[in-house]
């Protein structure tokens, strides 16, 4: 019961600390911290941090002052390392050349997506063998000599193959494109 009383006195003591003190240390932190919302934040933990030290309550005025700016000054220094560490970029400075290359833009990233989606379906419609000296090709990145090899097979069968495939493919997604564009 007793030591309900005192953390309910140290809190009245901190809350008064709190009024008294916040702004200085606010403003410290503006000089220190780019954004309000951080240091209004830092200002916050400092607070906390002395709620959570058992022994804040029992140092004396002047003692607790001291304790308070310098943590809020470890705090200080902390964030400035850590923004050191990891470089941000407020989004209203790129919101405009978010998308300045159209090969990033969403919706052609999304239309990428679709062709890509159309070319594995008619992949999937050829041959396993055709299939298969595609991924080699172009999965793996294999010359049509090293296909050859693995596959035991004439190197120009597997030339002939890739270019059939290739020019079957081109074909079907030509038809898919005038299909969709109707």
């Amino acid at each position: 019961m007793q030591a309900d009383r005192d953390e309910a006195q140290a809190g009245l003591e901190l809350g008064a600390l709190f009024e008294q003190y916040a702004p200085g240390m606010l403003a410290y932190m503006r000089m220190h911290i780019p954004s309000p919302a951080d240091a209004e934040d830092l200002v916050v933990e400092v607070f906390l941090a002395a709620l959570e030290n058992k022994r804040f309550a029992s140092l004396s005025e002047r003692a607790q002052l001291l304790w308070l700016w310098r943590v809020a000054r470890n705090k200080a220094i902390d964030a400035y390392r850590y923004a050191r560490r990891r470089q941000f970029v407020a989004l209203e400075d790129v919101g405009e050349s978010l998308y300045e290359s159209e090969a990033r833009d969403p919706e052609t990233l999304a239309l990428q997506h679709e062709d890509l989606a159309a070319i594995q379906f008619q992949i999937n419609r050829l041959p396993a063998g055709q299939q298969e000296v595609l991924r080699l090709r172009f999965g793996q990145g294999l010359s049509c000599h090293e296909i050859a090899t693995r596959l035991g097979k004439q190197e120009n069968a597997i030339r002939v193959t890739l270019s059939r495939s290739l020019n079957f493919l081109r074909r079907l997604y030509a038809r898919g494109k005038e299909g969709s564009a109707s």
